[in-house]
């Protein structure tokens, strides 16, 4: 059974710093894409980044230069580093990785505010 476990959300000023993480269970997930989604109050659902099986990342324009997409094989936990934090920012972050379809973890919440 795939499980995915997000962690490392909070409240955080704006300028702030945090890292998020996704551990995966029952998948060896350095073989599959794995990404980031973040969802605001009363917006959809939008991409952040990508990470693919060769460690190749894709960022959405909005984070590039702001965000970095790691993973962790070794751990079988992939990471998103978040600097300089902006309120805009604000959102729930899920991740997720696709094997055949996509399995999705239950969310993190960041918030920044001062």
């Amino acid at each position: 059974q795939v499980q995915l476990v997000e962690s490392g959300g909070g409240l955080v000023q704006p300028g702030g710093s945090l890292r998020l993480s996704c551990s995966a269970s029952g998948i060896i997930a350095r073989f599959y894409e794995m990404g980031w989604y973040r969802q605001a109050p009363g917006k959809q659902r939008e991409l952040v980044a990508i990470i693919n099986s060769s460690s190749n990342t894709n960022y959405a324009d909005s984070v590039k230069g702001q965000f970095t997409i790691s993973r962790d094989n070794a751990k079988n936990t992939m990471y998103l580093q978040m600097n300089s934090l902006k309120p805009e920012d604000t959102a729930v972050y899920y991740c997720y990785i696709r094997v055949a379809y996509s399995y999705w973890g239950q969310g993190t919440q960041v918030t920044v505010s001062s």
